[in-house]
């Protein structure tokens, strides 16, 4: 994955750990896996899974969110059309549902807050990060 392109103003300690970074992966790259997010069998998606040899699933709404992952691993799918301000509340902090941004953290206190009328769906990509790489970008953007 692009875990290298993570930088220092992207991890935060307060109200808890996480590392909220917009647009670390391809932005041509991810509008290719958006418009064919519908079929994971697409080639696309096997090149994908291959490349980047991390597990993922996608998830229609943050509802779906499976909370038994030690790290939180999500990056956001935001439909093209929502044009609704949105967000995700983490311990109490809002930061905004964007597309193609990640949040990682070890915090379960997640929880999706439209702001405005609420869009049919809220996609994402939950992916299976380990706990020792997520310990090893934190410590690497702690330097």
């Amino acid at each position: 994955m692009n875990w290298d392109r993570i930088e220092s103003h992207h991890y935060h300690k307060e109200p808890t750990e996480y590392i909220y970074a917009p647009q670390i992966f391809d932005l041509k790259d991810y509008d290719r896996l958006y418009e064919n997010q519908s079929d994971l069998e697409h080639q696309l998606w096997k090149d994908f899974d291959k490349d980047y040899r991390i597990g993922f699933e996608l998830k229609e709404d943050f509802i779906d969110l499976d909370f038994n992952k030690q790290v939180m691993c999500l990056w956001f799918f935001k439909e093209r059309n929502d044009k609704t301000i949105s967000s995700v509340s983490l311990a109490g902090k809002s930061l905004k549902y964007l597309p193609n941004t990640f949040l990682i953290t070890t915090s379960k206190d997640i929880t999706f807050v439209p702001k405005s009328k609420r869009y049919i769906r809220n996609p994402l990509l939950q992916l299976d990060m380990s706990l020792q790489t997520y310990k090893d970008i934190v410590q690497k953007v702690q330097k």
